[in-house]
């Protein structure tokens, strides 16, 4: 059986497990139990009154947090030669078509976000089994399917991220560093739970929202209380 760390037991001592902590109280405290020595990413985490197995509860979607991740997403833009200038003069780290679409079917998947035009789906659709299950496979209900590829990757480069519910009916997203000021932390996470409230579907009953918690990468979970969102 793994030893706990001292330090591991100290931070455990500052969080009540049994407490709910107001939103505030808890984005302060994240920074203070972390134990990493990098600058760890704080996760955001949500049961939903969902039934992930209903296409109308399944819940999807994209949200632009306020004060960003903290990490410059890496992006490749899928398109024709009539959209590269565009895409490059947005920022996109990788633009162009048929080279990456190879690149991709020999094991390539180094980038954060792809971005693709809808006339080149039908190309894209080939590594679909590579990406899908990356969460790489451009969508049009997360904005990276589009026309406008200035537009998707200057929204990605901000700070837009995208979120799907899991099967137990949890979702799971990164809203910040613990390096972030604690007010960005909460600024973050009510954008999100914001963002999850105007998605509740009409069909789902009872509690909505039935457990939040904030973790960084090596601390323990800390219950927010929904009612201080």
């Amino acid at each position: 059986m793994a030893k706990i760390s001292k330090k591991r037991k100290a931070v455990e001592g500052k969080v009540d497990a049994k407490k709910m902590y107001v939103l505030e109280e808890a984005t302060k405290l994240v920074k203070d139990v972390n134990t990493a020595k990098f600058d760890a990413s704080v996760d955001l985490h949500v049961r939903l009154g969902v039934d992930p197995r209903k296409a109308d509860q399944a819940i999807r979607g994209t949200v632009t947090l306020p004060n960003g991740i903290g990490k410059t997403k890496t992006v490749l833009v899928l398109c024709n030669s009539d959209k590269e200038a565009e895409a490059t003069a947005a920022g996109a780290d990788y633009v162009g078509l048929d080279e990456y679409i190879t690149k991709i079917k020999n094991g390539w998947t180094d980038v954060d976000v792809i971005v693709a035009t809808p006339d080149v789906m039908a190309k894209v659709g080939q590594v679909g089994r590579i990406l899908g299950p990356r969460n790489l496979m451009p969508n049009p209900k997360t904005g990276t399917v589009s026309a406008d590829v200035a537009g998707a990757v200057t929204d990605v480069k901000k700070g837009k991220i995208s979120f799907r519910v899991d099967k137990y009916g949890i979702i799971h997203s990164t809203v910040g560093r613990v390096s972030f000021d604690a007010a960005k932390l909460a600024e973050n996470v009510k954008e999100m739970i914001h963002t999850l409230e105007r998605m509740k579907p009409s069909t789902a009953k009872g509690t909505y929202m039935k457990s939040i918690s904030l973790a960084s990468t090596m601390s323990p979970g800390i219950k927010v209380d929904p009612k201080s969102i």
